[in-house]
């Protein structure tokens, strides 16, 4: 969330910042609870005073005026009482209006209301021209073993799949090259619990709002199927104070992510684009307070899932995500579409995002800095692989005239050395 202090002082710009991400928040009331709260927080300490004074009065007190001195106590007990009822009500009113103000945006974050107003800045690769008649990736997939969405639906209902034979062979290839691209980085592996608790999921900002979208348990455990390992991972640290000297910190994790996709009937709902469970390697950074290093990070992670299509020989362009589409936590969001020639246009498998401080204040994420004083870190994300989609990718701009389907040369040594998956139809 944003400091308090800073939208006191910056009304206006927290106020456009909202209007720009099309995020609906009342900092208007929110400012005038917080100052009858800082007011009434005042009388509260002042009235806890002088509880303390006419303690040490009646501990001193003769006998004849003790009686008068614990009534006037008794008073002051509940006029404080319930002072600090209402100290405690404001507080929760306040809290609920303050995860509503969305980060504000970076002033290079175009304007517009949803992804068609994205702005393209970076374009690599051009997509393939076939002289054959080119297959979507469920009719190439289908026609070779490899993809039965039936029987994922009857395992689990709609959006799920079975991944058979050499496509699970190359999905698990895709992870481990993913994972490894990272290591050689110097990114630190995580092996972490996909099912949180809210906390994580408040903290990391997608909730409140993404409620509709996470899988839950019931009420016995109250835990949440997380859809994205961005949130364990930046939460790994919660209610920590790091050593400056031991940041950045620069984490991967690979995890199988679970999405509710609700509110997205009959969109992107033939194959495996839009699914309720994937496999994905993510990269997460957490640093130092400084706007400059965030944006150094931000395109470092960039470069890192860009190296990773360059080695997959696929064609993809990258995106300046506008306002409307922009997340509330986030401060800039540069997401990475890649070529589909089954869908004739690129689609989203990557999203590199930066958020200064607000994450990590919502977590408690902090460090000690040189001088010895706490402050609160910044952090970043990235895709670095998402299966499903990159399946998608490879499959189709790798499809070859017979059926079968080229294996990019850094990815054969995780296939046993193949050159050409499938068989000629």
């Amino acid at each position: 969330m944003l400091d308090l202090k800073f939208i006191r002082q910056n009304p206006e710009l927290v106020k456009a910042g909202a209007i720009k991400k099309h995020v609906k928040c009342d900092v208007d009331r929110l400012l005038e609870l917080d100052a009858t709260k800082r007011e009434l927080g005042q009388k509260v300490d002042e009235l806890r005073a002088r509880q303390r004074e006419a303690g040490k009065a009646i501990s001193k007190a003769e006998p004849s005026s003790r009686a008068a001195l614990l009534e006037a106590q008794k008073t002051l007990k509940a006029e404080l009482k319930e002072l600090e009822d209402s100290l405690g009500a404001l507080a929760t009113e306040i809290e609920t209006l303050h995860l509503e103000v969305p980060n504000v945006p970076a002033e290079g974050v175009p304007d517009g209301r949803d992804e068609a107003d994205n702005v393209e800045i970076e374009r690599v690769g051009d997509p393939p021209r076939f002289d054959f008649e080119a297959k979507d990736h469920i009719d190439l997939a289908t026609a070779q073993g490899w993809l039965d969405i039936e029987a994922g639906a009857r395992l689990a209902g709609s959006r799920n799949y079975v991944l058979i034979g050499d496509l699970a062979r190359l999905e698990n290839a895709v992870m481990n090259f993913a994972l490894d691209h990272m290591l050689n980085k110097g990114f630190v592996p995580l092996s972490v619990p996909m099912l949180v608790r809210r906390e994580p999921l408040l903290g990391t900002g997608y909730f409140p709002g993404g409620e509709e979208q996470t899988y839950r348990t019931d009420d016995r455990d109250e835990l949440y199927l997380a859809g994205t390992s961005e949130v364990p991972v930046t939460a790994f640290h919660s209610g920590e104070i790091l050593a400056c000297e031991d940041l950045p910190k620069l984490y991967v994790a690979r995890t199988t992510c679970y999405r509710r996709e609700a509110g997205t009937y009959g969109k992107d709902t033939k194959g495996i684009y839009r699914v309720h469970q994937f496999q994905k390697v993510e990269q997460v950074v957490i640093d130092v307070a400084d706007e400059e290093r965030s944006i150094e990070h931000h395109r470092s992670i960039l470069s890192n899932s860009k190296e990773l299509l360059h080695a997959f020989e696929l064609p993809y362009r990258v995106v300046n995500v506008c306002g409307g589409d922009l997340g509330v936590p986030h401060v800039q969001k540069f997401d990475i579409e890649t070529w589909m020639p089954g869908r004739d246009a690129y689609g989203e498998t990557h999203s590199a995002s930066r958020f200064y401080d607000y994450q990590a204040r919502r977590l408690q994420l902090r460090y000690r800095d040189p001088e010895g004083k706490v402050r609160v870190c910044h952090t970043l994300n990235n895709t670095v692989a998402a299966s499903t989609r990159l399946l998608i990718a490879l499959l189709e701009n790798h499809q070859q005239g017979d059926g079968r389907v080229h294996v990019p040369e850094a990815l054969r040594p995780y296939m046993g050395g193949m050159a050409l998956i499938g068989r000629t139809l």
